[in-house]
Parts: structure tokens; C-alpha cells; sequence
């Protein structure tokens, strides 16, 4: 895993050939993108594959047709979970389809990426730009109407012993080292360690590893994962106790919970091509 907590790098600083630009990108696994930034809002999703974004206030965990809106000048780092398959939008700011100032992730419709995928391909190929202009309307309309999903933002510390845990813990959301063992790994009590969790992210230690495996949960489910696999790789006993935490922290089962909100039961996996 690269290093999330190193010294953010410069912006970006450029006008758009035009109003919105869309591009496909391929990573393998452990390939990232290091700390940026843009003047433009930009929009980023998969169709294959789970990313995580990285920004200055925690970590969001992407999987298939979840897309992350990163807002003007919000530095963030993109480190590809496993092979990925992502599409990036970029907007200038005065036709930009949604004005928020901070990140939060938005459901990917049939038409939105129908939409993007190509205008990516009209823009890699060079095509008219007639029919690109034709798309631009209908793809803002859709941006701005994009349902808001449920995954929410991992808060990451700004302590050192703590980036420690939780960079362990981020690689290896299973292990389950009681937070006394870990604060004699890193040189702290576990009641100091305690306090500077709360301190820096708002949650106890154990509800900030509840919070990062219910994250990396739904990214899991995304990808079509069976939940006893889930439960597993998460690191719980069997797979009721997997859907106790998740019902209780979702209000409902994993399955119910990706039935009722996916995006894009009726998308097509395959990019317009």
C-alpha cells in the first residue's frame, strides 16, 4: 500500500479543451494515482474492479457503478483495490451539473454510463465533435440527477501511531488485533490510543474498524461477492454474524441493501464501445 498520509502535490492549473472530457483508464492492481488536484470538479467511477479515493478527510471505497464527485481543488489520491476499470469526467466549473464542495458518492445509472462511455470514445478517437456536443446536455441533466449512495466517507487520523493501525488495518480489514496489542507495537497506551481515535476521527477504535469493514463490505458486494466470502475476508466468525453487524449498522441485509440501491441492475457490464 502506498503511502496515504504523504505531503500533498501541486494543482492543476488548466482550462478544458472543452465544457466536459471523459476518458477510460485501466489500472492493475496496486497501481495509484499520487496526491492531486484540479481547478475543475471531476467524476470518477468503475465498472470493473474496487478504488479507493483518498483525500484529506478520510478514504471512500468504490465498487462497480459507484462514482465519487471530488469538487474543485480537493487534493485526492487514487490507488486501484484491484484490477479496475475506471471512467474519469471532468467539468468546467460554469456548466459543472452539481455545485456540493465536498465528496460524496453518487449511484450510476444505465444512461449516465452509456453517456460517458461515449463521450470517452468520441474524444479517444477523435471523432465530429457534433455528436459529443449532442451528448454533453443529456449527460449533465443525468449527473444532476444522480441518486445519492449510501457508502460513506472512512475517516482517516492525522496521528502517527494511529496512521500505523489504520494503514495495517485498511491492507487487512480481518485481523483482529485488540487495540492493547496494538498499543504495544506503536509505543502507546491503549487508553491514550483511545482518546486520539475520538479525537481525530470521531469514532472509538472499534467503531472505526466497524465503519471500515462495512465500507469495504459494500464495495465487496458490488462486486458480486457471496456473503460467507465477505464474511470471511472481513474477518468474522461465519456469515450471520457478517449480516448482524451489517443489518445493524444498514437497517437491513446485505442482500436487500444492494437490491434496493444498486444503481444499475439493468446496466450492461460492457463499455459502449
Amino acid at each position: 500500500m502506498s503511502d496515504i498520509w504523504h505531503r500533498i502535490g501541486g494543482t492543476q492549473r488548466r482550462h478544458l479543451k472543452r465544457p466536459v472530457i471523459a476518458k477510460r483508464t485501466d489500472f492493475e492492481s496496486g497501481d495509484f494515482e499520487s496526491w492531486h488536484s484540479h481547478t475543475q470538479p471531476q467524476f470518477v467511477y468503475t465498472t470493473h474492479g474496487v478504488l479507493r479515493v483518498i483525500t484529506p478527510d478520510g478514504a471512500w471505497t468504490l465498487g462497480p457503478y459507484r462514482g465519487l464527485w471530488i469538487a474543485p481543488l480537493v487534493a485526492h489520491e487514487l490507488q486501484a483495490v484491484s484490477p479496475v476499470e475506471m471512467y474519469t469526467v471532468y467539468f468546467e466549473v460554469d456548466v459543472a451539473p452539481r455545485k456540493e464542495d465536498s465528496c460524496h458518492v453518487l449511484m450510476i445509472s444505465t444512461l449516465l454510463h452509456a453517456l460517458v462511455s461515449a463521450l470517452a470514445l468520441d474524444q479517444q478517437n477523435g471523432y465530429p465533435e457534433r455528436r459529443s456536443a449532442l451528448i454533453d446536455p443529456l449527460l449533465l441533466q443525468e449527473m444532476h440527477e444522480a441518486q445519492l449512495a449510501s457508502e460513506g466517507l472512512l475517516p482517516l487520523p492525522k496521528d502517527r501511531r494511529l496512521q500505523q493501525i489504520c494503514g495495517h488495518l485498511m491492507d487487512t480489514p480481518a485481523d483482529n488485533t485488540p487495540l492493547n496489542d496494538w498499543g504495544m507495537r506503536v509505543g502507546a497506551s491503549e487508553s491514550t490510543l483511545e482518546r486520539a481515535f475520538k479525537d481525530d476521527t470521531g469514532l472509538t477504535f472499534g467503531q472505526w474498524r466497524q465503519r471500515l469493514r462495512l465500507v469495504e463490505s459494500i464495495a465487496r458486494l458490488a462486486k458480486g461477492m457471496a456473503v460467507s466470502a465477505i464474511a470471511a475476508e472481513l474477518g468474522y466468525r461465519n456469515s450471520s454474524a457478517f449480516i448482524t453487524m451489517f443489518r445493524r449498522a444498514m437497517g437491513e441485509t446485505p442482500q436487500r441493501f444492494l437490491r434496493n440501491r444498486s444503481g444499475f441492475e439493468q446496466v450492461d457490464a460492457s463499455p459502449v464501445r
